[in-house]
């Protein structure tokens, strides 16, 4: 079975993508802090959009295999505009809301004083720019095409 996973080039290929995107976002982070934070290789939100290359390369990779015309790449590729609907709209409008609620909480006061400590800042990068999502889908798009041959 591990060895089935392995020789999976089309789930490869997904991984690939993702893996590139989050290097990318780091490179990013360093590039405009002159710091290397790591934690952008697992953290979601920023350019590219992960999600988006993971899925499209897998919409892609089932699209090389399968052809673009089977039942298997609709599926994937639906998939993929769920993700990437998702990522631009529900996840973006909440992380918007978290830096709504933060703020609100850091400017809670009841005479000068804090009504309540809130400890947890809610994390507001969550969702994606259009431009990230298509950046991303362009990253999955090209993943798909060079790593799964037809």
């Amino acid at each position: 079975m591990l060895g089935e996973l392995i020789r999976n080039r089309i789930l490869g290929a997904a991984i690939l993508s993702w893996f590139i995107a989050q290097l990318i976002k780091l490179i990013i982070a360093w590039y405009n802090t002159g710091e290397m934070d790591f934690s952008k290789l697992t953290s979601a939100g920023g350019m590219p959009s992960s999600h988006s290359s993971f899925t499209m390369a897998l919409a892609v990779g089932v699209g090389q295999v399968y052809g673009y015309d089977s039942a298997l790449f609709a599926i994937s590729a639906v998939f993929s505009f769920v993700v990437m609907y998702d990522a631009t709209n529900v996840r973006l409008e909440a992380g918007k809301q978290a830096q709504v609620l933060n703020r609100l909480v850091e400017n809670i006061q009841f005479n000068n004083n804090f009504i309540f400590k809130f400890d947890i800042k809610l994390k507001e990068l969550l969702g994606h720019t259009p431009l990230q999502v298509l950046a991303g889908a362009i990253l999955g798009i090209i993943v798909g095409i060079y790593s799964v041959p037809r």
